[in-house]
């Protein structure tokens, strides 16, 4: 149930930057969630639905961008590919994750006067 709070602090987000560029609503949101973030989007849809009701986002959808997990080197040997062990094959050492865990807010599109 994390996910109220990852939302909770996506409003608190929203609303300093709405505030600091005098928009008078948010039209949309847009997040990108990595796959092993262990974020249920679902869920975190049903929350962002429940907590803009009456906010300057009550007419803003969500959109949210699900980034797959990326592997590579951490000696700069490149990318590991998806389905092989998570070691690099030129120096043995364990991958490291590249890309795959984060939680962004991308982007807002805001209605300003």
């Amino acid at each position: 149930m994390h996910e109220y709070s990852i939302v909770q602090a996506m409003f608190d987000q929203i609303e300093s930057q709405a505030a600091r560029r005098q928009a008078i609503a948010v039209k949309r949101v847009c997040v990108r969630i990595g796959r092993a973030a262990g974020v249920d989007v679902p869920l975190l849809k049903t929350a962002y639905d429940t907590f803009r009701v009456k906010t300057i986002c009550e007419q803003a959808p969500l959109e949210v961008e699900e980034i797959p997990e990326r592997w590579s080197c951490p000696e700069g040997h490149g990318d590991i590919p998806p389905g092989r062990r998570l070691t690099c094959d030129q120096c043995g050492k364990p991958a490291t994750m590249a890309s795959g865990d984060e939680i962004v807010l991308e982007r807002l599109e805001l209605e300003v006067p």
